[in-house]
């Protein structure tokens, strides 16, 4: 009988766990595969969603807890919160004695999982990888590709520009995006069959969700931290000149996010912008419902460039932050100037849905994932000698 091999999968953040989570219950369902799930960094935080309530609402175990997030939201909290990181993890991976552990995509502290693995000679999968931005998340994705074994990358871009960066063939594999599994699966009922305000609660404005409404999602740039105030504070008045119903919700914890943090809260002191009402978070299922009844995603998040061009809705991506990334034509990008923005917004309120785009995936991630590490060799790894 084939020995059931011990797949670690390392949640970092609230985004990072809908990008992986079709995958994670796949594995968890497969016979010959066992999940050890470990919750870290800022998705163990009530101010960044608290994203371990809903991942242990959804029946996965959690092996291990890490807390690692040094705060100040600042590139020296940034590099101390990932060497942190490294440390711990080194620790529960000698515990947890993994046959694998899967990073996912490029957030600043995912290399420390990259690290304490790949150290350890633990065979390192990567998920995501091969994608271009053209930030700090860009620079820590192509590290962890070099430091990853077995690479479930999300396009045909991707996967060619991964093995132009010297990976072998043999282990990358363009599975799709598991986020698009979530949103396929959104499609079956994409109702809003919930109040977002009775079920979040958040703070702001006494919104509905039975007029037609927009969804903000803007993140800070670790390149560009300094303007982070400034700049949502651009869209802030945007979005409330625009007096349509508005889902805001709260940034992520890279460098700048105070600076975002900070800009919303005067904005909100000073002007009670009762169109808007802000959350922290969502379930990754109620937050696609809310998207795809939305008339358009206004921000910088991935979720625009990757589930909204697989679901046909307008977004309008703001700055630097999605560079280079691949996009359907249900994007229009502009810079951080306030007319550009709201005349993009105008545009897109123009068009009910954009036609279906399958760029990062079809809807079945998670099997394909789960099928490959049943049967792929693990013990042919880029091992370090000393």
């Amino acid at each position: 009988m084939a020995q059931i091999r011990k797949i670690c999968a390392v949640i970092t953040a609230r985004p990072s766990y809908s990008r992986v989570k079709t995958a994670l219950q796949a594995i968890k369902n497969h016979p010959g595969l066992k999940l050890q799930l470990v919750v870290a960094g800022s998705a163990l935080l009530d101010r960044y969603g608290n994203a371990i309530n809903f991942i242990e609402k959804d029946g996965f175990k959690i092996d291990e807890k890490v807390f690692m997030v040094l705060e100040g939201e600042n590139k020296t909290a940034m590099a101390k919160t990932t060497g942190l990181g490294v440390m711990e993890l080194a620790n529960v991976f000698y515990n947890l004695q993994p046959d694998a552990v899967l990073t996912i995509a490029d957030r600043f502290e995912t290399i420390a999982t990259s690290i304490a693995a790949s150290y350890q000679n633990i065979p390192l999968i990567h998920l995501q990888g091969g994608e271009v931005t053209g930030n700090i998340d860009e620079k820590v994705r192509h590290a962890n590709t070099k430091l990853a074994d077995i690479h479930f990358v999300t396009s045909k871009d991707a996967k060619e520009r991964v093995i132009k960066m010297g990976e072998d063939e043999n282990y990358v594999f363009n599975t799709g995006c598991p986020s698009i599994d979530l949103a396929a699966e959104a499609l079956k009922e994409p109702s809003l069959d919930f109040n977002p305000v009775e079920r979040y609660g958040g703070v702001g404005g006494d919104i509905s969700a039975d007029e037609d409404y927009l969804v903000v999602m803007q993140h800070p740039v670790t390149t560009e931290y300094h303007e982070a105030r400034q700049n949502v504070i651009k869209t802030l008045k945007v979005i409330h000149s625009l007096n349509m119903p508005t889902y805001w919700f709260w940034p992520n914890i890279d460098a700048g996010a105070d600076g975002t943090s900070n800009g919303i809260r005067s904005y909100r002191e000073k002007y009670n912008p009762t169109n808007i009402r802000f959350f922290k978070n969502m379930e990754p299922s109620d937050f696609l419902k809310l998207l795809i009844n939305s008339k358009c995603l206004i921000g910088n998040s991935s979720v625009g460039i990757r589930e909204c061009s697989f679901l046909g809705i307008p977004v309008v991506n703001i700055g630097t932050r999605q560079n280079k990334r691949l996009r359907g034509e249900n994007v229009i990008d502009v810079s951080y100037e306030e007319i550009e923005i709201q005349n993009a917004i105008e545009k897109q309120l123009n068009v009910a849905k954009f036609p279906k785009n399958n760029i990062y995936g079809d809807g079945n991630s998670g099997e394909r994932i789960a099928e490959i590490l049943t049967s792929i060799n693990l013990r042919f790894h880029k091992t370090i000698t000393y």
